[in-house]
């Protein structure tokens, strides 16, 4: 069974992540804050996180990532940005920070499901 860790400070968006991946077989679990997932992510070793972009607390999903990708543990953990900057330079910004994979809010349930399916 896969593991998903969902990362992301507004609880509506986490229970549509949840409610959305639980029709399938993964093993999901849920942070709040950046600080939070990435206690989370060395502790449970997922195979995916969807990790929001822009988070309170001083810990922000680029920094996550980054620090997920550099994580020898980690490394193999595959990421998902959610965030609500369509820029350019912000794309640019996920993608340099390692993500594998960027989703624009809002987004459909069906979007997330085809995202991680397709990188897990």
């Amino acid at each position: 069974m896969k593991r998903v860790l969902i990362v992301e400070d507004q609880a509506e968006i986490r229970e549509l992540i949840r409610v959305t991946l639980e029709f399938e077989n993964f093993d999901i679990h849920e942070a709040a804050s950046g600080a939070e997932g990435l206690e989370a992510a060395h502790r449970l070793l997922p195979d995916l996180i969807l990790l929001d972009v822009m988070m309170p607390g001083g810990m922000d999903g680029l920094q996550v990532c980054k620090t997920v990708k550099a994580d020898a543990r980690l490394r193999r953990c595959k990421v998902i940005l959610l965030t609500g900057r369509t820029q350019k330079d912000d794309r640019t910004a996920g993608t340099q920070a390692g993500a594998d994979a960027y989703l624009v809010k809002p987004f459909s349930p069906l979007e997330v499901l085809t995202a991680v399916q397709r990188l897990i």
